[in-house]
């Protein structure tokens, strides 16, 4: 478990400010980190809710985090997750609408939080910001559209493989080279694939019968990547 006491150190010296960061001044990084909040969620946590009003962008310092979306039927939607130099809430503050999804805690998280005009201030004094930011919305969009285009085309089965690929790319894996590096409920891999919690069970049994996982408890294990990538008629 997480120390919830650790230094968060300035956006100078952080060195996750090399992932997004990367191309600011010095000057720029500390106009970022003065009054910056710095926060602890422990897993289950939820940083933000969707619909609520954006005053700050979250940069994620230490953790994972799952960003959701509720259906009209009241079923979550898992649309994206976040790690370690990652920043959550910049589509929100950039449209000035509420946010657009929930911003829930996977595990013990350490957490800054940049005033929304600091942010835009910088955005709009930094072009080369200003294209990083415009090319993860193009990601997002992607995302979005690659989605929509799995549920209506891809089998359950399918569409579990390229979840499980999705976290292995996200995550990583253990120290083991085999495990992925994140502990995700049923539920949150049905709700990851867009099915119900008992095809994503049986699912799940059925890449173990045929070699391509192995279940530990909530360790999912990949065993043949290879083939797990066919399986989910997708591109690694």
């Amino acid at each position: 478990m997480k120390k919830n006491t650790i230094e968060i150190p300035s956006c100078s010296n952080c060195g996750n400010s090399k992932e997004f960061f990367c191309n600011l001044s010095e000057s720029e990084k500390q106009l970022l980190s003065d009054k910056k909040g710095d926060n602890f969620y422990k897993k289950g946590q939820v940083i933000f809710y969707e619909g609520n009003h954006a005053n700050g962008l979250y940069c994620l310092y230490d953790g994972k985090v799952k960003l959701t979306k509720l259906g009209k039927d009241g079923k979550e939607q898992i649309v994206r997750f976040s790690k370690n130099g990652d920043i959550l809430g910049y589509r929100s503050l950039l449209s000035d609408e509420p946010y657009h999804a929930t911003a829930t805690a996977l595990e013990d998280s350490h957490i800054c939080m940049i005033s929304k005009e600091k942010f835009l201030q910088v955005v709009e004094q930094n072009t080369k910001l200003s294209l990083q930011v415009i090319q993860l919305l193009s990601k997002d969009l992607k995302g979005a559209e690659q989605h929509l285009i799995d549920v209506a085309q891809k089998t359950v089965k399918e569409r579990i493989a390229e979840s499980l690929i999705l976290l292995k790319n996200t995550f990583g894996y253990l120290a083991d080279g085999k495990t992925i590096n994140i502990n995700m409920t049923r539920s949150e891999i049905a709700d990851m694939a867009g099915t119900s919690t008992e095809s994503t069970i049986r699912t799940l049994a059925t890449l173990s019968d045929e070699n391509m996982i192995a279940l530990d408890g909530k360790n999912i294990i990949i065993s043949d990547l290879p083939n797990l990538i066919r399986c989910s008629n997708t591109y690694d």
